[in-house]
């Protein structure tokens, strides 16, 4: 396989939310966590579910499901946050997004990865950087930087508190309670 400068090989990190494979580009990942209790900050975002601590630093938990006009998050026992770093306002920011599950590590060549559909994925065709062919499966390549920015998160506020049909969050929790342990 060759590559030029324009064309450089990368590495994505896959996870999954709500049963769709998605990836971003593995240097923005700093690591992942286990899903722990968040304290709600009034007047934020719909996307955001909270802040956790994070070995003494506060990190804002967005819930990228609901970011993509997804319903929320449904926690189970492979829910997790990956933290990653995203520009928002020209400063490098940690920012934990909440998951059903990690994937793979992929390395994936431009001839690897198609330009974005306009129509008929789950993200906007704006918010991703492309979709990887992986063996007989697509995966999504979210342009993190443009679904994290902040323009994009104040957009979610019109959504409301929740998505139609969704399950009413609980109090220090979002979603539904971790319950008969099945996989999302």
């Amino acid at each position: 396989m060759m590559s030029d400068a324009s064309s450089p090989v990368s590495q994505y990190i896959s996870f999954i939310i709500a049963g769709d494979e998605y990836a971003l580009n593995i240097v923005r990942a700093r690591e992942i966590v286990e899903h722990s209790r968040t304290s709600r900050v009034p007047m934020m975002p719909a996307c955001v579910v909270g802040v956790m601590n994070l070995r003494g630093r506060v990190v804002p938990v967005i819930d990228l499901a609901v970011q993509l006009g997804l319903p929320p998050t449904r926690v189970s026992r492979w829910t997790c946050v990956l933290i990653v770093e995203a520009e928002l306002d020209g400063e490098n920011t940690r920012l934990g997004l909440l998951i059903d599950g990690v994937g793979d590590v992929l390395t994936l060549s431009a001839d690897e990865i198609e330009p974005a559909p306009a129509f008929g994925a789950q993200a906007r065709a704006d918010q991703l950087l492309g979709l990887a062919k992986v063996g007989q499966k697509l995966v999504l390549l979210l342009d993190i930087d443009r679904i994290l920015s902040p323009a994009e998160l104040l957009a979610s506020t019109a959504l409301g508190a929740s998505a139609p049909g969704a399950p009413p969050a609980l109090p220090g929790s979002h979603g539904a309670p971790a319950g008969d342990g099945d996989r999302p």
